[in-house]
């Protein structure tokens, strides 16, 4: 639907975009000079954990991702809030204080922000970044013989519905909130000496959904081995318990149209494929060679010619 939407939108003719939203890319990019060009890009959402300043950290590390996804380094940020008009104050600065320590961490300046009296809370930051015109990365240039690289384990809507279910374990629930509180930083720092050839970040479409949209990109088909994908500690059990979250749906009905199964799949193991994360890794596509280099633990398969389907998972 929403695809349908955007097509209907004027086209873009300034010759300084490098990147609009044509691909369903992490951020838009605009040349400045030969030297640089700025990043930006939006992400807000409700709460998904229960503490206020863990919060507001992690919809800040969410919202830097789509700049390390591109390649580039965050430079500052606008707040974006919807706030109940008698919500508790204190409550309202732990966020704030979360996602401002995040920032500080970053290195990426908070400039101020707006908000809205709501009564249902959202939070989250519009990023600017900044990168080389020249070594800009999007979800389009994938290669057929690139393996396919993801850096964090997936599992995090999952473990947030057992979460407000009350089954989820403490330990469990901790390992999620580190995995999303960690910036993509040192994946991007890692991955551009090696000139990857394309990337994304795994967020709210999860893992299928937005190999789908890089395959649909670069016109290839992204062979994803199953088994090689990592889950957060106790994502599988409570997957089998059902603890399935709305968004997890959604994404199965945008892409399955698009995979093909090649080899028998858990259930449980392919709700996780769909899953929605929130500050998810870096799936990234580059040379089988240099993805050794990369970390050959992250290597989830590879890229092939465009076939059938663009998603074969196996």
């Amino acid at each position: 639907m929403l695809d349908r939407i955007l097509a209907r939108l004027p086209a873009i003719s300034d010759e300084n975009v490098l990147v609009g939203f044509a691909t369903a890319d992490d951020a838009g990019v605009y040349k400045l000079t030969s030297e640089s060009a700025l990043v930006q890009t939006v992400d807000f959402f409700t709460p998904i954990v229960d503490e206020p300043r863990l919060f507001g950290a992690i919809a800040a590390a969410n919202a830097l991702s789509d700049v390390y996804a591109m390649g580039g380094r965050p430079l500052t940020a606008l707040s974006i809030l919807a706030y109940p008009a008698q919500g508790d104050l204190d409550v309202l600065e732990e966020i704030l204080l979360g996602g401002a320590e995040k920032m500080r961490e970053a290195g990426c300046v908070l400039l101020g922000g707006h908000s809205v009296a709501d009564p249902e809370m959202k939070f989250g930051y519009a990023i600017t970044g900044l990168v080389h015109p020249e070594r800009v990365l999007t979800n389009a240039r994938a290669q057929p013989g690139d393996a396919l690289v993801l850096t964090k384990r997936i599992g995090t809507g999952i473990i947030a519905t057992a979460l407000k279910r009350g089954i989820a374990e403490a330990a469990h629930v901790e390992v999620s909130i580190a995995s999303m509180l960690e910036l993509n930083r040192s994946a991007c720092e890692a991955m551009m000496p090696l000139e990857p050839h394309a990337c994304t970040d795994v967020t709210g479409f999860g893992l299928l959904g937005h190999a789908r949209e890089m395959a649909a990109a670069s016109g290839v088909t992204l062979e994803i081995e199953a088994a090689r994908v990592e889950f957060l500690p106790g994502a599988l059990e409570y997957s089998r318990q059902g603890a399935i979250p709305g968004g997890l749906k959604n994404n199965r009905e945008f892409a399955s149209c698009a995979v093909e199964v090649a080899a028998p799949l858990a259930p449980e193991v392919e709700n996780l494929l769909y899953d929605p994360q929130t500050s998810g890794g870096l799936l990234i596509s580059l040379p089988e060679d240099k993805a050794a280099r990369l970390a050959s633990a992250w290597r989830i398969g590879r890229v092939l010619p465009l076939g059938d389907k663009p998603l074969r998972i196996v």
